[in-house]
C-alpha cells in the first residue's frame, strides 16, 4: 500500500471531480492521502475535504509565490488545530518567479516554524532556487516535531544537510521522466527510512501518464523509479514510504 504525501485535490483542476480521484485512489493500492494548502481559501478545502473521508488529511499554509498577495493571518493557526490537519505548509521560499519579496518570503517561512511548534505538527518544506537562504532558517529554527523537503531536486549536499537535520526528503513523479542524474544519486544515497513518495497532483505528472492531469492513484510510479533505482522490490519501498508518512504524520493515531 502507498500513502500520497502531497497532493492538490483542494485546487481548481479538482474542483468537479476531488471525490472520483479519491476513490480511484482507494481503488488502486493508494491508501491514505494528504491534502496541503497553499493560501488560506485552499487551506479551508483541504480541511473541508479531509473531515469528509477518514483517510484523507490536511496541511495548512501559505505558499511563498503567494507571499505577496496574502497576508499570513491566525486564521491559519486556527485552521492548523483541526483534527484533520497533520502538517503545516506547504511553506519555505521559491525565488523562481520573483525573488523582489525574499525578505517578506523569509519573514513567513519563519512564523510557519513558529506556529508549527506551537500546534505540534511536522511542516512541509519548499524550496525553489532558494537552497542557500532556506538552510539558514531551518537551521536556526530546527523544525520540531521534524518535517519533509518535498518535491526534492537539490543535490547531495543539500540532501546531507536536510537529512543531518532529521528530517526527510520527498519524491513526485518528475524522477520518472528527468535526466537529473544528481537527483538519482540522492534517491540512491538516502536511507529508505527517510523517504516518502508524493504526486504534488495535478502537477508533475509520471512519465507513463504524460499528457495527463496528475492524481493520488500515479503515486506509485514514483515507488516504482525509486524501487529501480535502489535496485530493491517495490514492497520494500512501499513498506518503508508508508512506516515514514504514518510516523512523520502520526496519521495511525
Amino acid at each position: 500500500m502507498f500513502i500520497d504525501t502531497h497532493a492538490h485535490l483542494n485546487f481548481k483542476a479538482f474542483s468537479n471531480d476531488y471525490a472520483q480521484a479519491i476513490e480511484r485512489a482507494f481503488l488502486t493500492d493508494v491508501k491514505k492521502i494528504i491534502n496541503v494548502g497553499s493560501n488560506l481559501e485552499t487551506s479551508k478545502k483541504a480541511v473541508e475535504i479531509a473531515q469528509k473521508y477518514e483517510q484523507v488529511y490536511a496541511a495548512v499554509g501559505l505558499h511563498p509565490i503567494h507571499v505577496k498577495d496574502e497576508a499570513f493571518t491566525d486564521e491559519f493557526k486556527k485552521l492548523a488545530q483541526d483534527g484533520k490537519v497533520v502538517a503545516v505548509g506547504e511553506t519555505g521560499l521559491d525565488y523562481y518567479y520573483d525573488k523582489t519579496n525574499a525578505t517578506s518570503q523569509k519573514e513567513v517561512f519563519a512564523k510557519h516554524l513558529k506556529m508549527a511548534q506551537v500546534v505540534s505538527r511536522p511542516v512541509i518544506l519548499h524550496s525553489r532556487e532558494a537552497s542557500e537562504d532556506i538552510l539558514p532558517i531551518l537551521m536556526a529554527e530546527r523544525p520540531e516535531p521534524k518535517g519533509v523537503m518535498h518535491c526534492f531536486g537539490e543535490n547531495w549536499e543539500f540532501a546531507k544537510v536536510i537529512l543531518d537535520m532529521g528530517l526527510y526528503i520527498s519524491f513526485t513523479g518528475l524522477i520518472t521522466f528527468t535526466k537529473n542524474y544528481q537527483t538519482f544519486e540522492v534517491i540512491k544515497n538516502t536511507p529508505l527510512e527517510r523517504i516518502l513518495i508524493e504526486t504534488d497532483c495535478p502537477f508533475m505528472t509520471p512519465e507513463s501518464y504524460r499528457g495527463r492531469r496528475n492524481e493520488p492513484a500515479y503515486v506509485i510510479e514514483v515507488a516504482r523509479k525509486i524501487a529501480e533505482l535502489k535496485k530493491i522490490p517495490l514492497e520494500k519501498v512501499a513498506e518503508a514510504t508508508t512506516k515514514n508518512a504514518e510516523e512523520l504524520f502520526k496519521l495511525n493515531l
